[in-house]
C-alpha cells in the first residue's frame, strides 16, 4: 500500500471523534495531514501526520497558554497554602518549651 492510497482511506467527516484534514504538500516535498478532535461540535487541534521520504511522524499540538495557566494557578495555590500555614495558629495551647508558661517559675504555675 502506498501513500496515497493511505490517503484515501483515512476519514474526512466529522462522524468521528477525530477528524483528519485535507493532505497538503509542502515546498519540500512533505506531506501533512491535519489532525483534530470533535468534543461538542467543537474542532480543537491535535496535531499533524508528517510524511516525508517514506517515513511518518506525529507532530504533536501543544497549547502553550493552557500550559502557563496550569503553572500560575500552581504557584499561586501553592502560595495560598504556604500563607495559610504560616499565618493560622493552631487552635490548641502553645505547649513549645520556649513558651511563657515554661519560663515562669514552678510556684507560680
Amino acid at each position: 500500500m502506498n501513500i496515497p492510497e493511505s490517503l484515501e482511506q483515512l476519514p474526512t467527516n466529522g462522524s468521528r471523534s477525530r477528524v483528519y484534514g485535507e493532505p497538503y504538500r509542502t515546498a519540500d516535498g512533505a506531506t501533512v495531514i491535519p489532525v483534530s478532535k470533535v468534543r461538542a461540535g467543537a474542532s480543537t487541534p491535535i496535531g499533524i501526520f508528517v510524511i516525508q521520504g517514506g517515513t511518518t511522524r506525529w507532530v504533536g499540538a501543544v497549547d502553550a497558554d493552557r500550559i502557563a495557566l496550569i503553572g500560575v494557578i500552581t504557584g499561586l495555590i501553592a502560595a495560598v497554602l504556604a500563607s495559610l500555614a504560616v499565618l493560622r495558629r493552631p487552635p490548641w495551647p502553645d505547649l513549645s518549651a520556649t513558651s511563657a508558661i515554661w519560663l515562669q517559675p514552678k510556684g507560680d504555675r
